[in-house]
């Protein structure tokens, strides 16, 4: 994986990054709405900054970031890893962008008859998100895996806290039943554009929100 990135020249140059560039870059979708939105923002959206109870200021974001988890398979791959500044803090923040699509598989689909590999990542994903046991069957796994690549980041570039913001552009607010149910495995609840921030067991501090995006950039 390259650790050289480049500046971007607009929104449609994160089409390149993409798993399936002709698939996912549509007008409507995550994708496309997500680069806009940010490209427009020239800095922080503002219903991500709205997550952090100070000023916040983006300092680098990378598209479709990719963090190798352990078990080998598919790295996790954010829409948006994004670096903040909020007061004299910082932020290693995982993106996650939704319109209308769904979080994927739950733990009971993916886990099910797993592989070493997938075993050994699920342990990893356990172990960083403070979990004795892989989470209900009905958690999407999603949302586990892409938690756990924000703090591994965390880590990595030793940030005082890690946080898994989910971008949704959906006027229903499609699918926050499925965030809802992935936040309760910490004991707390989950609210529309208020992030909850928890400190896990190996002491380290996680910032989980739900941001309602700005629908005009569905029409980009």
């Amino acid at each position: 994986m390259s650790r050289v990135y480049v500046p971007s020249s607009g929104p449609d140059s994160w089409q390149a990054f993409l798993a399936d560039p002709a698939k996912h870059w549509r007008i409507g979708y995550s994708a496309r709405t997500l680069a806009h939105s940010w490209e427009q923002a020239s800095g922080l959206p503002s219903e991500v900054a709205a997550m952090f109870d100070k000023p916040a200021e983006l300092l680098v974001a990378l598209p479709e970031h990719k963090v190798p988890l352990a078990g080998g398979g598919r790295d996790s791959q954010s829409d948006v890893f994004a670096l903040i500044r909020f007061g004299e803090e910082t932020c290693a923040a995982a993106i996650e962008g939704k319109v209308n699509e769904p979080f994927g598989p739950t733990v009971g689909e993916w886990f099910a008859e797993p592989s070493d590999g997938k075993r050994l990542r699920m342990l990893q994903i356990c172990d960083l998100l403070g979990l004795d046991t892989v989470p209900p069957s009905d958690v999407r796994y999603q949302l586990l895996h892409r938690t756990a690549s924000a703090l591994l980041e965390a880590k990595r570039f030793k940030t005082d806290e890690a946080a898994m913001i989910v971008q949704s552009f959906s006027i229903s607010r499609m699918w926050f039943a499925d965030f809802e149910r992935f936040v309760s495995l910490f004991g707390i609840l989950a609210r529309p554009d208020q992030s909850i921030v928890t400190v896990l067991k190996s002491a380290q501090r996680l910032r989980l929100g739900w941001a309602t995006g700005n629908p005009e950039h569905l029409s980009h």
